[in-house]
């Protein structure tokens, strides 16, 4: 395959991305506007706290559309890294924001709990066929996603399959809560259905937030890879020690859905250069068929702990 058959067909797997991210976020615009105006009208706790989450979603949607129109268009040789970095930063602060949601909610929702009020059937006109059509949209954007996941891993991608999984069954949730508050609305404990299913919305959204931020930290930091990955790295090593003359270190670090490894290794000062380079390129294409998403750099260096000239 040649590299502009390569470049475009690139392009064309960013684009499909833009597309359906794209899609999901129009979607997702057009349930939260009608659900606000259910909230207002109702003062449902659970359809309250799906705002709130669907919000949040929002933002998270918006900025992985923001990190995929940014790739598409360009910018390469501007972010030689890639934009990994900006993609952990937005998922802190979407992160971040969750958690302080989540405050709000269970203000409203524990007060809802100690003054419960009768069901308002407002939103269950609004609220069930609302529910109906965002169970649809989002199954069917949670396999289109996954689908899109697994031909092309990107941690976007991955995000996006799983938050349409998240929203699938916070979407079924309140639609069972709607339905059995309707049939049950002649007994007086089926009051508390709305707060009780906004508490278990409160438990998805707590759980996303902590993902989201404990999932980006590591690589914000420029954390070392996974014990697994190093292993791979030095089983290749052990079997090639005789080509070097010494190993000096390794550093690697991610951005986004790309893998940056470094390896230090002396060489004999006798060997010749034409040997050395063959050796570096045969471990290069062995590692990074090894490791998926991976760009090894091989140095030569006389450096006993270059990591400290960083």
């Amino acid at each position: 395959m040649s590299g502009e058959e390569i470049k475009q067909e690139t392009d064309a797997a960013e684009e499909s991305r833009h597309d359906l991210v794209l899609t999901g976020l129009c979607i997702d615009l057009l349930i939260l506007i009608p659900e606000t105006a259910a909230v207002i009208l109702s003062g449902s706790a659970t359809l309250f706290a799906d705002v709130i989450k669907c919000a949040n979603e929002v933002l998270a949607t918006f900025f992985a559309l923001l990190i995929i129109r940014r790739v598409t268009l360009g910018g390469k040789f501007t972010y030689d890294y890639g934009m990994g970095k900006f993609e952990s930063l937005t998922r802190i602060i979407t992160g971040g924001v969750m958690f302080v949601s989540l405050c709000i909610l269970l203000f409203f929702t524990f007060h809802r709990l100690i003054e419960p009020e009768r069901f308002d059937m407002d939103a269950a006109i609004i609220g069930i066929p609302l529910m109906v059509l965002a169970s649809i949209a989002d199954s069917y954007h949670w396999k289109k996603n996954y689908r899109l996941a697994q031909k092309e891993p990107t941690p976007i991608m991955e995000a996006q399959w799983r938050l349409r999984r998240a929203k699938t069954f916070s979407d079924v949730l309140i639609l069972l809560a709607l339905v059995l508050s309707v049939l049950l609305v002649q007994y007086s404990w089926a009051e508390y259905i709305d707060p009780v299913v906004s508490v278990l919305i409160i438990g998805f959204l707590l759980l996303a937030g902590y993902r989201e931020i404990n999932a980006s930290l590591p690589d914000l930091f420029d954390k070392t890879l996974e014990e697994e990955l190093q292993f791979v790295i030095l089983r290749e090593l052990a079997g090639s020690f005789d080509k070097y003359y010494e190993f000096h270190g390794v550093r690697s670090r991610r951005s986004g859905s790309r893998i940056y490894i470094e390896i230090f290794l002396g060489f004999d000062p006798e060997q010749k250069v034409g040997e050395v380079q063959d050796f570096i390129d045969s471990l290069k294409r062995s590692l990074e068929a090894l490791i998926p998403g991976s760009v090894v750099s091989i140095i030569p260096t006389s450096e006993k702990d270059p990591r400290s000239a960083a």
